[in-house]
Protein backbone atom coordinates (compact mmCIF):
# COMPACT_ATOMS: atom_id res chain seq x y z
CA UNK A 1 0.00 0.00 0.00
CA UNK A 2 1.48 3.33 -1.10
CA UNK A 3 0.39 6.77 0.05
CA UNK A 4 1.61 10.22 -0.97
CA UNK A 5 1.35 12.38 2.13
CA UNK A 6 2.22 15.76 3.55
CA UNK A 7 3.09 16.25 7.23
CA UNK A 8 -0.59 16.50 8.20
CA UNK A 9 -1.59 13.23 6.56
CA UNK A 10 1.56 11.51 7.84
CA UNK A 11 0.64 12.44 11.42
CA UNK A 12 -2.99 11.40 10.83
CA UNK A 13 -1.78 8.00 9.66
CA UNK A 14 0.34 7.66 12.80
CA UNK A 15 -2.66 8.52 14.98
CA UNK A 16 -4.77 5.96 13.15
CA UNK A 17 -2.13 3.31 13.73
CA UNK A 18 -1.89 4.29 17.40
CA UNK A 19 -5.53 3.29 17.81
CA UNK A 20 -4.83 -0.22 16.51
CA UNK A 21 -1.57 -1.48 17.96
CA UNK A 22 -1.26 -3.90 20.86
CA UNK A 23 1.62 -4.73 23.20
CA UNK A 24 4.12 -7.01 21.52
CA UNK A 25 3.82 -5.38 18.10
CA UNK A 26 6.77 -3.67 16.45
CA UNK A 27 6.78 -0.93 13.81
CA UNK A 28 9.87 -0.76 11.58
CA UNK A 29 10.35 2.79 10.27
CA UNK A 30 12.61 2.80 7.24
CA UNK A 31 13.83 5.63 5.04
CA UNK A 32 16.69 8.13 4.67
CA UNK A 33 17.53 11.01 7.00
CA UNK A 34 14.82 13.66 6.87
CA UNK A 35 12.13 11.39 5.46
CA UNK A 36 9.81 11.94 8.44
CA UNK A 37 10.35 8.83 10.56
CA UNK A 38 10.60 10.75 13.84
CA UNK A 39 7.65 12.96 12.86
CA UNK A 40 5.58 9.79 12.43
CA UNK A 41 6.79 8.28 15.72
CA UNK A 42 6.15 11.52 17.62
CA UNK A 43 2.54 11.72 16.38
CA UNK A 44 2.02 8.04 17.26
CA UNK A 45 3.35 8.37 20.82
CA UNK A 46 1.46 11.56 21.59
CA UNK A 47 -1.76 10.01 20.27
CA UNK A 48 -1.34 6.99 22.56
CA UNK A 49 -0.71 9.24 25.54
CA UNK A 50 -3.56 11.69 24.88
CA UNK A 51 -3.92 14.28 27.64
CA UNK A 52 -0.78 12.91 29.32
CA UNK A 53 1.37 13.42 26.22
CA UNK A 54 5.05 14.14 26.85
CA UNK A 55 7.67 15.81 24.71
CA UNK A 56 8.98 13.28 22.21
CA UNK A 57 12.59 14.08 21.32
CA UNK A 58 14.50 12.19 18.68
CA UNK A 59 16.36 9.24 20.24
CA UNK A 60 19.31 9.68 17.86
CA UNK A 61 21.80 10.14 20.68
CA UNK A 62 20.13 8.14 23.45
CA UNK A 63 19.27 5.29 21.02
CA UNK A 64 16.12 4.52 22.99
CA UNK A 65 13.40 6.58 24.68
CA UNK A 66 10.63 4.89 26.67
CA UNK A 67 7.16 6.22 27.43
CA UNK A 68 4.37 5.12 29.71
CA UNK A 69 1.26 4.23 27.77
CA UNK A 70 -2.08 5.07 29.47
CA UNK A 71 -3.70 2.47 27.22
CA UNK A 72 -2.01 -0.26 29.27
CA UNK A 73 1.41 -0.78 27.75
CA UNK A 74 4.80 0.86 27.36
CA UNK A 75 6.16 2.44 24.20
CA UNK A 76 9.79 2.13 23.15
CA UNK A 77 11.07 4.53 20.49
CA UNK A 78 14.46 3.47 19.14
CA UNK A 79 16.79 5.11 16.62
CA UNK A 80 19.51 2.63 15.67
CA UNK A 81 21.41 4.92 13.27
CA UNK A 82 24.34 5.21 15.70
CA UNK A 83 24.30 1.54 16.69
CA UNK A 84 27.83 0.17 16.26
CA UNK A 85 27.19 -3.46 17.10
CA UNK A 86 23.98 -5.55 17.32
CA UNK A 87 25.13 -6.78 20.74
CA UNK A 88 24.28 -3.33 22.11
CA UNK A 89 20.60 -4.19 21.63
CA UNK A 90 20.89 -6.65 24.51
CA UNK A 91 22.24 -3.90 26.77
CA UNK A 92 19.41 -1.61 25.74
CA UNK A 93 16.80 -4.26 26.55
CA UNK A 94 15.15 -3.82 23.15
CA UNK A 95 14.94 -7.57 22.52
CA UNK A 96 12.82 -8.07 25.63
CA UNK A 97 10.78 -4.94 24.96
CA UNK A 98 9.67 -6.26 21.58
CA UNK A 99 7.98 -9.14 23.38
CA UNK A 100 5.80 -7.04 25.67
CA UNK A 101 5.79 -3.37 24.64
CA UNK A 102 4.93 -1.41 21.52
CA UNK A 103 8.19 -0.66 19.74
CA UNK A 104 8.86 1.96 17.06
CA UNK A 105 12.27 1.35 15.52
CA UNK A 106 14.00 3.73 13.14
CA UNK A 107 16.85 2.34 11.02
CA UNK A 108 15.75 -1.26 11.61
CA UNK A 109 18.36 -2.57 9.14
CA UNK A 110 20.76 -2.43 12.13
CA UNK A 111 18.81 -5.23 13.84
CA UNK A 112 20.53 -8.58 13.76
CA UNK A 113 17.17 -10.40 13.79
CA UNK A 114 13.92 -8.96 12.45
CA UNK A 115 11.02 -9.47 14.87
CA UNK A 116 8.19 -11.74 13.69
CA UNK A 117 5.28 -10.09 11.85
CA UNK A 118 6.52 -6.49 12.02
CA UNK A 119 4.54 -3.56 10.64
CA UNK A 120 6.94 -2.16 8.07
CA UNK A 121 6.66 1.50 7.03
CA UNK A 122 9.02 3.05 4.49
CA UNK A 123 9.09 6.84 4.10
CA UNK A 124 10.75 8.29 1.01
CA UNK A 125 11.11 12.00 0.11
CA UNK A 126 9.30 13.20 -3.01
CA UNK A 127 10.49 15.85 -5.48
CA UNK A 128 8.05 18.21 -3.76
CA UNK A 129 9.76 18.85 -0.38
CA UNK A 130 6.36 19.07 1.34
CA UNK A 131 5.44 15.51 0.36
CA UNK A 132 6.72 12.02 1.08
CA UNK A 133 5.88 8.57 -0.24
CA UNK A 134 4.77 6.15 2.47
CA UNK A 135 4.83 2.43 1.72
CA UNK A 136 2.91 0.29 4.21
CA UNK A 137 3.55 -3.45 4.45
CA UNK A 138 1.22 -5.14 6.92
CA UNK A 139 -2.26 -6.62 7.03
CA UNK A 140 -4.97 -3.97 7.07
CA UNK A 141 -2.70 -1.23 5.75
CA UNK A 142 -5.11 -0.27 2.97
CA UNK A 143 -8.02 0.36 5.36
CA UNK A 144 -5.79 2.23 7.80
CA UNK A 145 -4.49 4.50 5.04
CA UNK A 146 -8.02 5.06 3.73
CA UNK A 147 -9.23 6.06 7.21
CA UNK A 148 -6.33 8.48 7.67
CA UNK A 149 -6.89 10.10 4.27
CA UNK A 150 -10.64 10.36 4.92
CA UNK A 151 -10.38 12.10 8.30
CA UNK A 152 -7.73 14.45 6.91
CA UNK A 153 -9.98 15.44 4.03
CA UNK A 154 -12.88 15.87 6.46
CA UNK A 155 -10.87 18.33 8.58
CA UNK A 156 -10.25 15.97 11.51
CA UNK A 157 -6.58 15.16 10.87
CA UNK A 158 -5.50 16.42 14.30
CA UNK A 159 -7.99 14.24 16.17
CA UNK A 160 -6.89 11.54 18.57
CA UNK A 161 -8.38 8.19 17.49
CA UNK A 162 -9.77 5.71 20.01
CA UNK A 163 -11.18 2.29 19.05
CA UNK A 164 -14.73 1.43 20.06
CA UNK A 165 -16.14 -2.01 20.63
CA UNK A 166 -17.34 -3.60 17.41
CA UNK A 167 -19.94 -6.23 16.67
CA UNK A 168 -19.97 -9.59 14.94
CA UNK A 169 -19.49 -7.99 11.51
CA UNK A 170 -16.40 -6.65 9.72
CA UNK A 171 -17.39 -3.07 10.58
CA UNK A 172 -15.12 -1.03 12.82
CA UNK A 173 -15.83 2.09 14.87
CA UNK A 174 -13.53 4.77 16.29
CA UNK A 175 -14.15 7.86 18.40
CA UNK A 176 -12.28 10.96 17.25
CA UNK A 177 -11.31 13.60 19.83
CA UNK A 178 -10.50 16.80 17.99
CA UNK A 179 -10.65 20.57 18.43
CA UNK A 180 -14.24 20.42 17.11
CA UNK A 181 -15.32 17.99 19.83
CA UNK A 182 -15.94 14.30 19.23
CA UNK A 183 -17.27 12.29 16.31
CA UNK A 184 -17.58 8.64 15.35
CA UNK A 185 -15.62 7.20 12.43
CA UNK A 186 -17.32 4.23 10.78
CA UNK A 187 -15.30 1.86 8.62
CA UNK A 188 -17.41 -0.65 6.70
CA UNK A 189 -15.42 -2.54 4.05
CA UNK A 190 -18.34 -4.90 3.37
CA UNK A 191 -20.37 -2.46 1.28
CA UNK A 192 -23.25 -1.55 3.61
CA UNK A 193 -22.37 2.15 3.86
CA UNK A 194 -24.80 3.32 1.13
CA UNK A 195 -27.68 1.54 2.92
CA UNK A 196 -26.63 3.07 6.25
CA UNK A 197 -26.50 6.59 4.83
CA UNK A 198 -29.82 6.25 3.02
CA UNK A 199 -31.53 4.93 6.15
CA UNK A 200 -29.91 7.67 8.25
CA UNK A 201 -31.41 10.33 6.03
CA UNK A 202 -34.84 8.69 6.24
CA UNK A 203 -34.75 8.35 10.03
CA UNK A 204 -33.63 11.92 10.58
CA UNK A 205 -36.23 13.24 8.14
CA UNK A 206 -38.93 11.50 10.21
CA UNK A 207 -37.71 12.81 13.56
CA UNK A 208 -35.87 9.76 14.89
CA UNK A 209 -32.54 9.82 16.72
CA UNK A 210 -30.09 8.74 14.06
CA UNK A 211 -26.71 10.54 14.06
CA UNK A 212 -26.09 13.49 11.77
CA UNK A 213 -23.66 12.80 8.93
CA UNK A 214 -20.53 14.98 9.13
CA UNK A 215 -18.67 13.51 6.15
CA UNK A 216 -18.99 10.46 3.95
CA UNK A 217 -17.23 8.45 1.27
CA UNK A 218 -19.61 5.75 0.13
CA UNK A 219 -17.17 4.26 -2.35
CA UNK A 220 -14.58 3.70 0.37
CA UNK A 221 -17.10 2.58 2.99
CA UNK A 222 -16.25 5.41 5.38
CA UNK A 223 -18.38 7.92 7.25
CA UNK A 224 -17.90 10.43 10.04
CA UNK A 225 -21.06 10.83 12.10
CA UNK A 226 -22.36 12.64 15.15
CA UNK A 227 -21.26 11.15 18.47
CA UNK A 228 -24.47 10.25 20.30
CA UNK A 229 -22.56 9.44 23.49
CA UNK A 230 -21.68 6.38 25.55
CA UNK A 231 -24.96 5.83 27.37
CA UNK A 232 -26.01 2.69 25.58
CA UNK A 233 -29.31 1.48 26.99
CA UNK A 234 -27.48 -1.70 28.01
CA UNK A 235 -25.11 0.32 30.21
CA UNK A 236 -27.89 2.42 31.69
CA UNK A 237 -29.80 -0.74 32.60
CA UNK A 238 -26.70 -2.22 34.19
CA UNK A 239 -26.14 0.90 36.29
CA UNK A 240 -29.78 1.43 37.16
CA UNK A 241 -31.95 -1.70 36.82
CA UNK A 242 -34.90 0.21 38.33
CA UNK A 243 -35.00 2.34 35.17
CA UNK A 244 -36.04 -0.66 33.06
CA UNK A 245 -39.82 0.04 33.03
CA UNK A 246 -39.30 3.64 31.89
CA UNK A 247 -36.70 2.64 29.31
CA UNK A 248 -38.74 -0.16 27.78
CA UNK A 249 -41.80 2.11 27.69
CA UNK A 250 -39.71 4.56 25.65
CA UNK A 251 -38.45 1.75 23.41
CA UNK A 252 -42.01 0.55 22.80
CA UNK A 253 -43.25 4.07 22.06
CA UNK A 254 -40.42 4.56 19.57
CA UNK A 255 -41.59 1.47 17.69
CA UNK A 256 -45.21 2.62 17.76
CA UNK A 257 -44.10 5.88 16.16
CA UNK A 258 -41.79 4.14 13.68
CA UNK A 259 -44.56 1.78 12.57
CA UNK A 260 -46.87 4.69 11.81
CA UNK A 261 -44.52 5.94 9.09
CA UNK A 262 -45.10 5.01 5.45
CA UNK A 263 -42.78 2.29 4.20
CA UNK A 264 -39.82 3.63 2.20
CA UNK A 265 -39.34 1.99 -1.17
CA UNK A 266 -35.64 1.24 -0.68
CA UNK A 267 -35.76 -1.43 2.06
CA UNK A 268 -36.17 -5.13 1.20
CA UNK A 269 -39.01 -7.30 2.46
CA UNK A 270 -38.38 -9.76 5.29
CA UNK A 271 -41.15 -12.16 4.33
CA UNK A 272 -41.69 -15.85 5.02
CA UNK A 273 -39.23 -16.97 2.35
CA UNK A 274 -36.52 -14.62 3.66
CA UNK A 275 -37.09 -15.71 7.25
CA UNK A 276 -36.84 -19.36 6.21
CA UNK A 277 -33.62 -18.66 4.36
CA UNK A 278 -32.14 -16.92 7.40
CA UNK A 279 -32.99 -19.72 9.80
CA UNK A 280 -31.05 -22.03 7.50
CA UNK A 281 -28.01 -20.82 9.45
CA UNK A 282 -29.32 -22.76 12.43
CA UNK A 283 -29.79 -25.97 10.48
CA UNK A 284 -26.38 -25.58 8.85
CA UNK A 285 -24.30 -24.88 11.95
CA UNK A 286 -26.01 -25.81 15.21
CA UNK A 287 -26.27 -29.58 14.57
CA UNK A 288 -22.51 -29.55 13.89
CA UNK A 289 -21.96 -28.31 17.43
CA UNK A 290 -24.09 -31.17 18.72
CA UNK A 291 -22.35 -33.70 16.47
CA UNK A 292 -25.60 -34.77 14.80
CA UNK A 293 -27.62 -34.14 11.67
CA UNK A 294 -31.07 -32.65 11.46
CA UNK A 295 -32.91 -29.34 11.46
CA UNK A 296 -33.57 -29.12 7.73
CA UNK A 297 -37.35 -29.32 8.27
CA UNK A 298 -37.41 -26.14 10.37
CA UNK A 299 -37.11 -23.57 7.57
CA UNK A 300 -40.14 -24.65 5.49
CA UNK A 301 -42.27 -24.82 8.65
CA UNK A 302 -41.34 -21.23 9.49
CA UNK A 303 -42.19 -20.05 5.97
CA UNK A 304 -45.57 -21.75 6.14
CA UNK A 305 -46.36 -20.42 9.62
CA UNK A 306 -45.40 -16.92 8.58
CA UNK A 307 -47.96 -17.02 5.78
CA UNK A 308 -50.58 -18.19 8.27
CA UNK A 309 -49.81 -15.97 11.27
CA UNK A 310 -48.06 -12.80 10.09
CA UNK A 311 -51.12 -11.17 8.54
CA UNK A 312 -50.49 -7.52 9.50
CA UNK A 313 -49.08 -5.12 6.87
CA UNK A 314 -45.28 -4.84 7.06
CA UNK A 315 -43.62 -1.87 8.75
CA UNK A 316 -40.08 -0.50 9.01
CA UNK A 317 -37.96 -2.86 11.11
CA UNK A 318 -34.40 -1.84 12.06
CA UNK A 319 -33.54 -5.53 12.71
CA UNK A 320 -30.63 -5.23 15.18
CA UNK A 321 -32.87 -3.33 17.55
CA UNK A 322 -31.66 -4.04 21.09
CA UNK A 323 -30.12 -2.42 24.16
CA UNK A 324 -26.59 -2.19 22.71
CA UNK A 325 -27.81 -0.35 19.61
CA UNK A 326 -29.94 2.20 21.47
CA UNK A 327 -28.48 5.24 23.21
CA UNK A 328 -30.17 6.88 26.17
CA UNK A 329 -30.20 10.68 25.90
CA UNK A 330 -32.58 11.64 28.65
CA UNK A 331 -35.67 13.41 27.29
CA UNK A 332 -34.21 13.54 23.76
CA UNK A 333 -35.20 10.81 21.29
CA UNK A 334 -33.39 7.52 21.80
CA UNK A 335 -30.21 7.42 19.76
CA UNK A 336 -30.12 4.80 17.01
CA UNK A 337 -27.15 2.96 15.53
CA UNK A 338 -26.57 -0.16 13.42
CA UNK A 339 -29.71 0.03 11.29
CA UNK A 340 -28.20 -0.39 7.82
CA UNK A 341 -29.96 -3.76 7.48
CA UNK A 342 -33.45 -2.29 7.93
CA UNK A 343 -36.28 -4.25 6.30
CA UNK A 344 -40.01 -4.26 5.84
CA UNK A 345 -41.31 -6.84 8.32
CA UNK A 346 -44.15 -7.74 10.63
CA UNK A 347 -44.59 -5.17 13.46
CA UNK A 348 -43.56 -7.73 16.09
CA UNK A 349 -40.07 -8.20 14.67
CA UNK A 350 -38.25 -5.29 16.36
CA UNK A 351 -40.30 -5.64 19.53
CA UNK A 352 -39.13 -9.21 20.00
CA UNK A 353 -35.59 -8.14 19.12
CA UNK A 354 -35.61 -5.63 21.99
CA UNK A 355 -37.42 -7.80 24.53
CA UNK A 356 -35.66 -11.10 23.89
CA UNK A 357 -32.11 -9.79 24.06
CA UNK A 358 -29.40 -12.41 23.58
CA UNK A 359 -26.96 -10.46 25.75
CA UNK A 360 -29.09 -9.80 28.83
CA UNK A 361 -32.14 -11.00 30.67
CA UNK A 362 -35.36 -9.03 30.32
CA UNK A 363 -37.96 -9.58 33.02
CA UNK A 364 -40.87 -11.54 31.45
CA UNK A 365 -43.22 -9.13 33.23
CA UNK A 366 -41.58 -6.25 31.35
CA UNK A 367 -41.93 -8.16 28.10
CA UNK A 368 -45.68 -8.61 28.75
CA UNK A 369 -45.99 -4.95 29.75
CA UNK A 370 -44.30 -3.78 26.52
CA UNK A 371 -46.48 -6.01 24.32
CA UNK A 372 -49.62 -4.78 26.07
CA UNK A 373 -48.47 -1.17 25.68
CA UNK A 374 -47.85 -1.70 21.96
CA UNK A 375 -51.27 -3.32 21.47
CA UNK A 376 -53.03 -0.52 23.35
CA UNK A 377 -51.29 2.15 21.26
CA UNK A 378 -51.88 0.50 17.89
CA UNK A 379 -55.22 -1.23 18.39
CA UNK A 380 -54.13 -4.41 16.59
CA UNK A 381 -55.65 -7.75 17.56
CA UNK A 382 -53.80 -9.18 20.54
CA UNK A 383 -54.19 -12.88 19.83
CA UNK A 384 -52.90 -12.74 16.27
CA UNK A 385 -50.10 -10.34 17.24
CA UNK A 386 -48.89 -12.61 20.05
CA UNK A 387 -48.88 -15.64 17.75
CA UNK A 388 -46.78 -13.80 15.19
CA UNK A 389 -44.56 -12.47 17.99
CA UNK A 390 -43.89 -16.03 19.16
CA UNK A 391 -43.08 -17.18 15.63
CA UNK A 392 -40.72 -14.29 14.94
CA UNK A 393 -39.10 -14.75 18.33
CA UNK A 394 -38.48 -18.42 17.60
CA UNK A 395 -37.14 -17.69 14.12
CA UNK A 396 -34.89 -14.85 15.26
CA UNK A 397 -33.42 -16.78 18.16
CA UNK A 398 -32.84 -19.93 16.11
CA UNK A 399 -30.97 -17.81 13.61
CA UNK A 400 -28.94 -16.26 16.43
CA UNK A 401 -27.96 -19.71 17.69
CA UNK A 402 -26.78 -20.54 14.18
CA UNK A 403 -24.77 -17.31 14.00
CA UNK A 404 -23.16 -17.88 17.40
CA UNK A 405 -22.19 -21.43 16.43
CA UNK A 406 -20.74 -20.23 13.11
CA UNK A 407 -18.77 -17.47 14.83
CA UNK A 408 -17.11 -20.14 16.93
CA UNK A 409 -16.63 -23.00 14.47
CA UNK A 410 -15.77 -20.92 11.42
CA UNK A 411 -14.40 -17.63 12.76
CA UNK A 412 -12.75 -18.72 16.01
CA UNK A 413 -14.87 -16.41 18.22
CA UNK A 414 -16.12 -18.52 21.13
CA UNK A 415 -17.31 -15.71 23.43
CA UNK A 416 -20.80 -15.77 21.94
CA UNK A 417 -21.33 -19.33 23.16
CA UNK A 418 -21.99 -18.01 26.66
CA UNK A 419 -25.23 -16.43 25.43
CA UNK A 420 -26.64 -19.65 24.00
CA UNK A 421 -28.53 -20.93 27.07
CA UNK A 422 -30.40 -17.61 27.35
CA UNK A 423 -31.27 -17.70 23.64
CA UNK A 424 -32.46 -21.30 23.97
CA UNK A 425 -34.67 -20.21 26.84
CA UNK A 426 -36.29 -17.60 24.61
CA UNK A 427 -36.86 -20.26 21.97
CA UNK A 428 -38.60 -22.49 24.46
CA UNK A 429 -40.77 -19.61 25.66
CA UNK A 430 -41.87 -18.89 22.09
CA UNK A 431 -42.42 -22.53 21.17
CA UNK A 432 -44.87 -22.85 24.04
CA UNK A 433 -47.43 -20.94 21.98
CA UNK A 434 -50.04 -23.41 20.69
CA UNK A 435 -49.77 -22.11 17.12
CA UNK A 436 -46.12 -23.27 16.99
CA UNK A 437 -46.67 -26.91 17.97
CA UNK A 438 -45.33 -28.30 14.68
CA UNK A 439 -42.21 -26.15 14.90
CA UNK A 440 -41.72 -27.10 18.55
CA UNK A 441 -41.69 -30.79 17.70
CA UNK A 442 -38.87 -30.30 15.20
CA UNK A 443 -36.74 -27.97 17.34
CA UNK A 444 -37.11 -30.00 20.51
CA UNK A 445 -35.86 -33.10 18.73
CA UNK A 446 -32.43 -31.41 18.82
CA UNK A 447 -30.30 -31.24 21.99
CA UNK A 448 -30.29 -28.08 24.09
CA UNK A 449 -27.06 -26.04 24.36
CA UNK A 450 -26.23 -27.29 27.84
CA UNK A 451 -22.85 -26.88 29.52
CA UNK A 452 -21.45 -30.06 27.97
CA UNK A 453 -22.40 -29.12 24.40
CA UNK A 454 -21.02 -25.59 24.85
CA UNK A 455 -17.70 -26.85 26.23
CA UNK A 456 -17.32 -29.36 23.41
CA UNK A 457 -17.99 -26.59 20.89
CA UNK A 458 -15.51 -24.29 22.64
CA UNK A 459 -12.87 -27.02 22.50
CA UNK A 460 -13.38 -27.37 18.74
CA UNK A 461 -13.04 -23.60 18.42
CA UNK A 462 -9.75 -23.62 20.34
CA UNK A 463 -8.31 -26.09 17.82
CA UNK A 464 -8.92 -23.76 14.88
Amino acid sequence: MTLIADETLTAALARMMAADLRPGQTVLLEGPVGAGKTHFARAFIRARQGDLAEDVPSPTFTLVQTYDDPMGSQIWHADLYRLTDPSELFELGLDDAMQEAICLIEWPDRLDVTPPDPLRITLTPCPDPDLRQIDLEFTGADRMAARAAFVTQAGWADARVMPLAGDASARRYFRLHGPQGTAILMDDPAGAMPAFLTMTDWLNAHGFGAPAIIAQDQASGLALVQDLGDDLVARVLERDPDAAPLIYDRVTDLLVDLHRQPLPDFIPALDGAALADQVGLFAEWYPQAAGITGGAEIAPIIARLHDQLATLPPVVALRDFHAENLIWRGPAPLGLIDYQDAVAAHPAYDLVSALQDARRDVDPALETRAIDRYLAATGVDGDSFRAAYALLGAQRNLRILGIFTRLCLRDGKPRYLDFMPRVWGYIQRNLAHPALAELAAQVNALPAPDADLIERTRARCARL
